[in-house]
Formats: C-alpha cells, sequence, structure tokens
C-alpha cells in the first residue's frame, strides 16, 4: 500500500494519460467540490466535455475556480491530464500565486490498459494514437517533475498500486492551531543569556541546569509554554548559552520557537556559504568555536528546521519573526518565508545603509493577533492587533514577553550595551516615541465601512450593512460625530411593545409581559423611562488612562454622546461633568472593586430639551402655539353659530376635542422641558455599566447594574437621578397585575412610560437572541410622537398596523453589535475593528423603518 500525504492546504495536479482512472481516483479519494475536472468545465462553457476546441476557455475557468478555493484556504485537487509541462506550469505559479504548496499525483497505467478503458466510453470517440501521445508526455516528463516546482511527488505504477493507495491529510508544519497556551512570546534576545534566564524567572518558569551549572531546560509549574520569536543569536555575550536553553526547552515540549533572519543567515553560515559575516554574526561564529562539533552540528540542525511562523490557538494568534499580513497566515511558500523571516521593504535604505521596512502593521486588518520581534523599537506597543517585542535588549534596551491571553507585558532590563546599533536606539519615553506612539492605532480606512459589508457577532452570527446605508452613515460620522477613538458603542434601537388590543390606548404592559412569557422569561425588570435623551458616557480614571488607552488630546479624560455619535456638550462643560462622575465613582469605590481605569455608562442625559432644543421649538412648540392660537376661537365661533340655532354640534364637539388634545400635547412636551445653567439643572440617569478594562458586564443581570447606579446616585444625588425599578413574574398574574398598577402610576403622574427587560440581561431561546428590552409608553408621551389627535378612535385605529417586525429585526441585530463592539473595545482590539461594529449600527440607523416607533 502506498501512503500519499496531501497537505491540508495544497494544489493537487492529479496527472495520467486519458483512460488513466484520475476522475475515479480523485472520487475515491478527495471530497466533490475539492475536485475540479477540466472535462467539468468543457461541459459549463461549450456543453460538450469532450470538445478539444473550448479547452482554452475550460483551462480559463478551471484556473479562476481554483484559485477562488485557494484564496479561500480550502484544498484543491485538478483532475486534467496534465502530461505537458505547460499545463503543470501553469498550476505551479497558481499554487505559488496563492502561496500553498503543489503536489502532484501521477497515475501511470499501461497505454494497453488506458486505451481499453477509452474504448468502452462511448463519449471518447478519439484515438489509441491519442492515449500513446499522452502516455509518451508522462514518460519523458516524470524525473522533471520535482524540479518544475511540486514540493511533493507520487508516481503510482500500475492498476494495483493505484487501487490500494492511500490518502491522508496532514497538517502543515506552521499549523499549530490545537495548541491553545497559554504561551510566553518572548522577543529578540540575541545571545543575552542573564536577561533571559531572569526573564523566565520572572515570568515563572524553573531553570533546570546540567552539572556544569549551565541552563538547559525551563518549565512553568502552570504549563505555560514560551515562545520565541527568532534572532536568538548574535550580537549577545552569549549565542551558545541561549541556543542550549531554547533547544532544551523545545526538545522538552515548554517552547516553540521560529527563526530569525540571523538564525538564517547563521545556517547558511555552518553551511559553508559565503555570507558577510557582519550584524554580530562574527560574534556568533567566534562564540561557537568554542563549542564542540556536535554542539555546532545540533545548532545548524535545530536553526535550518524551524518553520517560518506558527498559527497558534484555533488561529487566534500568529508568530513571525518580522511579522506576516493576514493574506500570509497558514500559508507555505518562499514569498511567505521571507516575509516572515525579513518582513516587507521599500527595496531602499536609510542613511545608516539599513533597509527601509514598509510599516504593514499600520495597514493589517486581520483577525489574528500576529506578534513579532526583527525591528526594535523602545516599547512594545499594539499597533492593529500586532505587537513587536524586539526592545533591542543586545542594545541596552529590554528583553519582552508578551503573556498570552492575558496581553500582559512582562521586561527585564539589559545589563548593559552589549553591541552598538548601526542606527542610534532611541530612549524609551523620549519625545520621538511618544509622538510616534501617539501616532499609532488610529489609523482607519474607507475600505473598513464602505459598500456592502458583513460583520461577524458572537451573538448574533453574521449581519449584512447594505452599501447605501453605510455611505449615509459615513456622511453623518465624518461630518458631525466625535472622533472614531471615543465611539465604543451606539447604543441599539429599542423594540416598541406589541400593539395593545384595549380601546384607548396603543402600548400597554400587558403585551410585554405576554410577550416574554411566550419566550420563556419568568422574570422580567420594568424600569422608569426618564424624560431624556439617551447618553452614553466614557470616563477614564485619570488623564494619563485617557492618553494611553484611548489617544486622547490635552484636556480630554473622555466622552459623553449621543445615540449618532454627536457630544452633548462642549468640550469645558463635558469635562467639568465628566469630573463629577469620576469623583462619583470614586466615592462609590468602583473602580477597585471593578480592577479597572476607564468605564463604559449606559444612561439618560436630562432634561432632553438640553439635545432637543431645536426639535422643541421649531417643531413641537409651533404645533402647539398654533392650535392653541387657532382652536380656542374656532370654538368660541361655533359656539356663537349654535347659539344662532345652527346645527354645528358634531363640529363642535370634535374641534372642542382638539382643543383640548392641544393642551394635552402642549403639557406633554413641557414636562421634557426645564432651565439649566451650565450643569445646574443637568443629571445623568445611568441604569447599565458596559464595559471597562478588560471586561464587559453584559452577564450580569440588570438588578446588579441598577444597584451600582443606585450607589453613583447615593455618591451625588446632584448629579445623578435613580431608576425607579420594579421585578415582575411574567406567570404570576398578581405580580402582572401590579407591574400594570406601576405603569398606570408612572404615566398618570405625566411619566414617559418603562422598559421591560429580562431580568438576566443577555437571554437566548432556541429561537435565539430574545428583545433585550420592550418599551412601554404612555398615551400622553405617544401624543408627542404621534401628534395632538392620535388618540382619537380613528386615528387609533389606523396606528394599530405598525408593522413593527422590521424595528423588531433592527433591534436585535444592533444589539448584538453593540455587544460585539463592547467586547472588542474591552479585549483592547485595534480601533478599526472596534469601529467596524460601532458604525454597523449607525449605517442599520438608515433602514426605511417609521421613526415613531
Amino acid at each position: 500500500m502506498t501512503r500519499i500525504a496531501v497537505p491540508q492546504l495544497a494544489l493537487v495536479a492529479l496527472v495520467g494519460a486519458s483512460g488513466s482512472g484520475k476522475s475515479t481516483f480523485a472520487a475515491q479519494h478527495f471530497g466533490r467540490f475539492e475536485v475540479i475536472s477540466s472535462d467539468f468545465c468543457r461541459g459549463l462553457v461549450a456543453d460538450d466535455e469532450n470538445d478539444q476546441a473550448a479547452s482554452k476557455d475550460a483551462f480559463d475557468v478551471l484556473g479562476y475556480i481554483a484559485g477562488k478555493r485557494l484564496a479561500a484556504g480550502r484544498l484543491t485537487v485538478v483532475d486534467a491530464t496534465n502530461v505537458s509541462k505547460d499545463a503543470r506550469r501553469q498550476l505551479v505559479e497558481l499554487a505559488k500565486a496563492h502561496d500553498v504548496l503543489p503536489v502532484a499525483i501521477v497515475l501511470d497505467v499501461p497505454v494497453s490498459v488506458a486505451v481499453e478503458r477509452n474504448r468502452s466510453r462511448p463519449d471518447r470517440d478519439f484515438g489509441a494514437h491519442v492515449v500513446k501521445r499522452h502516455h509518451d508526455q508522462l514518460r519523458r516528463s516524470l524525473k522533471g517533475l520535482g524540479r518544475e516546482g511540486f514540493r511533493k511527488v507520487y508516481v503510482l505504477s500500475g492498476v494495483d498500486e493505484i487501487a490500494s493507495a492511500e490518502v491522508m491529510r496532514e497538517k502543515l508544519l506552521n499549523d499549530r492551531r490545537d495548541e491553545h497556551g497559554p504561551f510566553d512570546v518572548i522577543g529578540d534576545v540575541h545571545g543575552c543569556r542573564v536577561e533571559l534566564e531572569a526573564l523566565l524567572a520572572r515570568l515563572g518558569y524553573v531553570l533546570e541546569r546540567d552539572d556544569g551549572g549551565r541552563a538547559v531546560d525551563a518549565s512553568h509549574p502552570d504549563g505555560r509554554r514560551v515562545v520565541f520569536v527568532g534572532d536568538l543569536v548574535d550580537r549577545g555575550p552569549d549565542t551558545p548559552g541561549v541556543l542550549r536553553l531554547a533547544m532544551g526547552m523545545t526538545a522538552a515540549g515548554h517552547a516553540l520557537a521560529v527563526p530569525g533572519n540571523h538564525e538564517h543567515k547563521l545556517v547558511r553560515a555552518l553551511d559553508g556559504a559565503r555570507v558577510q559575516v557582519s550584524h554580530g554574526l562574527e560574534t556568533t561564529l567566534a562564540q561557537l568555536d568554542d563549542e564542540p562539533a556536535t554542539f555546532r552540528t545540533a545548532v545548524r540542525d535545530w536553526c535550518y528546521d524551524l518553520v517560518s511562523h506558527l498559527v497558534l490557538d484555533e488561529g487566534r494568534l500568529v508568530v513571525a519573526h518580522a511579522g506576516l499580513k493576514e493574506a500570509y497566515h497558514g500559508r507555505a511558500s518562499g514569498r511567505v518565508r521571507s516575509f516572515a523571516l525579513y518582513g516587507d521593504t521599500t527595496g531602499e535604505t536609510d542613511e545608516f545603509g539599513l533597509p527601509v521596512r514598509y510599516p504593514w502593521a499600520r495597514d493589517y486588518r486581520g483577525r489574528a493577533m500576529v506578534l513579532y520581534g526583527h525591528t526594535p523599537t523602545p516599547e512594545p506597543e499594539w499597533v492593529n492587533n500586532t505587537m513587536c517585542l524586539d526592545t533591542g535588549c543586545a542594545f541596552g534596551g529590554h528583553l519582552t514577553a508578551l503573556r498570552y491571553p492575558e496581553k500582559e507585558v512582562v521586561q527585564v532590563p539589559a545589563e548593559q550595551v552589549w553591541y552598538e546599533p548601526a542606527r542610534p536606539f532611541p530612549v524609551a519615553g523620549s519625545t520621538e516615541v511618544a509622538r510616534d506612539s501617539a501616532a499609532r492605532g488610529d489609523d482607519l480606512d474607507l475600505a473598513d465601512v464602505l459598500g456592502r459589508r458583513v460583520v461577524e457577532t458572537a451573538h448574533h452570527g453574521r449581519i449584512s450593512i447594505r452599501a447605501e446605508n453605510a455611505a449615509g452613515a459615513l456622511e453623518l460620522m465624518s461630518r458631525f460625530a466625535l472622533h472614531p477613538r471615543w465611539l465604543g458603542y451606539l447604543p441599539p434601537t429599542m423594540a416598541p411593545v406589541a400593539t395593545s388590543k384595549r380601546p384607548d390606548v396603543l402600548e400597554h404592559p400587558d403585551e410585554a409581559f405576554a410577550a416574554y412569557a411566550d419566550a420563556g422569561v419568568r422574570d422580567v425588570v420594568c424600569e422608569e423611562k426618564h424624560m431624556g435623551s439617551r447618553a452614553v458616557v466614557l470616563v477614564c480614571r485619570d488623564a494619563d488612562t485617557a492618553v494611553r488607552r484611548f489617544g486622547a488630546g490635552a484636556g480630554e479624560t473622555g466622552a459623553i454622546h449621543t445615540r449618532t455619535g454627536r457630544s452633548f456638550l462642549d468640550a469645558a462643560l463635558t469635562e467639568q461633568l465628566l469630573s463629577r462622575v469620576r469623583a462619583a465613582v470614586d466615592s462609590a469605590g468602583l473602580w477597585e472593586e471593578l480592577g479597572t481605569d476607564w468605564m463604559l455608562l449606559d444612561a439618560e442625559l436630562l432634561p432632553w430639551s438640553l439635545k432637543a432644543e431645536a426639535l422643541l421649538r421649531e417643531q413641537y412648540a409651533a404645533v402647539g402655539a398654533a392650535a392653541r392660537a387657532a382652536l380656542p376661537a374656532a370654538v368660541e365661533a361655533l359656539e356663537r353659530a349654535r347659539g344662532r340655532g345652527l346645527d354645528v354640534a358634531d363640529l363642535l364637539e370634535r374641534t372642542s376635542q382638539r382643543r383640548a388634545d392641544a393642551e394635552a400635547f402642549t403639557a406633554a412636551y413641557r414636562r421634557y422641558c426645564w432651565a439649566v445653567d451650565g450643569l445646574d439643572g443637568v443629571q445623568l440617569a445611568p441604569f447599565q455599566l458596559l464595559a471597562g478594562k478588560g471586561r464587559t458586564w453584559h452577564d450580569r443581570g440588570h438588578l446588579w447594574h441598577l444597584e451600582q447606579a443606585d450607589r453613583l446616585v447615593a455618591a451625588d444625588p446632584q448629579t445623578f437621578r435613580s431608576t425607579r425599578r420594579l421585578v415582575v413574574d411574567t406567570s404570576d398574574p398578581q405580580s402582572v397585575a401590579a407591574g400594570v398598577t406601576w405603569w398606570d402610576e408612572l404615566t398618570g403622574a405625566g411619566g414617559e412610560g418603562m422598559v421591560v427587560k429580562p431580568s438576566a440581561g443577555l437571554m437566548r431561546t432556541h429561537r435565539g437572541l430574545v428583545q433585550p428590552g420592550l418599551k412601554v409608553r404612555g398615551r400622553e408621551y405617544l401624543r408627542i410622537i404621534y401628534g395632538p389627535d392620535y388618540t382619537s378612535p380613528q386615528h387609533l385605529e389606523r396606528l394599530r398596523d405598525r408593522n413593527l417586525g422590521h424595528k423588531r429585526s433592527l433591534a436585535l441585530r444592533e444589539y448584538a453589535l453593540g455587544l460585539e463592539a463592547l467586547d472588542r473595545l474591552a479585549r483592547g482590539e485595534p480601533l478599526w475593528r472596534v469601529h467596524e461594529p460601532v458604525f454597523a449600527v449607525l449605517a442599520l440607523e438608515s433602514e426605511p423603518v417609521d421613526p415613531r416607533l
């Protein structure tokens, strides 16, 4: 039995004469969609699988389909004769273009067998001479397949060997996705053994030494493992000591490693190749001369066998010496290896004679965290979910590690400057470093948001954003919104309760309680709706946190913004209000208790007139003033007409009712207005803690959130307003009746209404996400929304058909996008990743839905 090992990601070319059994072999060993047949492609373009005149177009189609599969990271098998060198060359070039391994499987059967098979097939009308020509071409090609670029070549000779062959899938050497860590990824060591041992000790590893006292292994009591990012050699005082420890750790399974460009050069030097002995290589070679020949051989073999990059933890972590753009993750080619070793250069050199490197990390948009080294930087910093861990230990800087998945940086200082760099090494904390740091991580690209997009969410799957909605959101975001670094969350729209069956109201709590009971939600909390505007409050504990975490400008410590990302207040008033929030959080002890130095709050900012004064003056007040001016005069005229005996009773009644409705309309909107002077009269009513350092709190029940809000109210009752609430059991008729009574009391006293939410917070059923909240607005508040006369029976009947389905769908999608944004924000993901779901929420707000719902 011949075992054929096929990489899980590869382009497999079946090679054989017509009739050699390629299609049968492909069907037995590969998936239905993994195989692309040239015959099938001829049929696609010519309606005839044997139309040789259509071969050129058929192979164009085959190449296009194969390219799409390879770009998506899928094994692809080409079922064609592939006996000509030109046909195989095109396949090798296609594999190289997608950085996958080309594999050839040759089916070599006797000519007589192939001829007989073709003769038995009525659709094969070509003669035996064609098969003989194929066979001759194949025979001439066999010895040269490896030179043509195929990384693996398997030749199956004869019918029996083909029938008994077994195809196995093998992982690429860089595929370590099944290894989940935790890891400690260590930057460029460059021969600094003492610093490496100190760093391992600080990370909690226990060193093992040989009889000569030399460190030969290190293990962690909690099972953590080291990942070396390469460049272990050159420049420092003890490259052999570093290699002895790293090689021992990898042999024992306590470490993984990728090669650096210095290891690559060292292997060539040890093999006797002509290399330029510089940049510290001279130091390493001199040190290795003092070691036994067996050690030098072991070093050469270990460095040679290192794989260009590693894909770890289900693809969430990629480690490569010089970094790696997303298109190369998990791929295998000379181009990928070169990028992993040397990075992407512009082809130019700087004034120090060093290559000018392209800043690939600033354009990185991949989901995997990429950790790398190669280019020394004084401080490790996140740039678009990547971090360089080379902090110039050999140049007198630090040796740095990143704990994964904790994302905690651990460092030890260099004992001294071991090697003078060609380019001056900047000092951590210098003006140049700070300026460069401030420029990182804020780069957004139009391609991140424009056009039709699909956003992956953890709680609602893939959510599509239409191109026209994205364009509308871009207009609003670019003209009116705060800088995206402050917009970690936009509140979702809230679904209204189902239309009430009661004759005198449009919305009623009965429908909310029934909806949650039907969804299997027993405990709900009813929260008072405040007469304000939805506000998101981002507050940092201090200015340093604001600069470090959010890239704040001078005098900025947070933001207070609307549902569309606009600031409520000018910069001075915003900072004044944030200082009050900060003081209250501090007084309540929440910074320490929640382990955070920044906090995102969901709240209502009161009064409504603070944001909507123009709307109130130009729309509501204008309508109310016009009605109050016209309708009393009309009623007076109709009363005089009735006094003269005219039959105007019905008209008088309708007009009198309209006058009463106008007075009720004016009273309704006036409740949302009161005078403010600076921050006097301004209040915040927080009802949910959204996120902080390293975590979100959507897993906490709403009563927990309200309790934290009450602590802020207690700390500063002048700035904060409490949110009244009532817990209702939807399965208990008495509890439901109490909820209805509470709503009647709220709305009867002029309140807006309430929001009914699952008490546990985020909930799912077999039907998916449960609506996070249903708003139940009062009869008089809805008069502001639908107009003064909406309570007339004919208008109420018309409004009952409100088509709520689309609104509810939007509410769930925006809710899931909001949770996704919070998760990404808390994890410290790059700005473009956080901004993606935030922008999507704003885009969905452009959906054509009745804004009054």
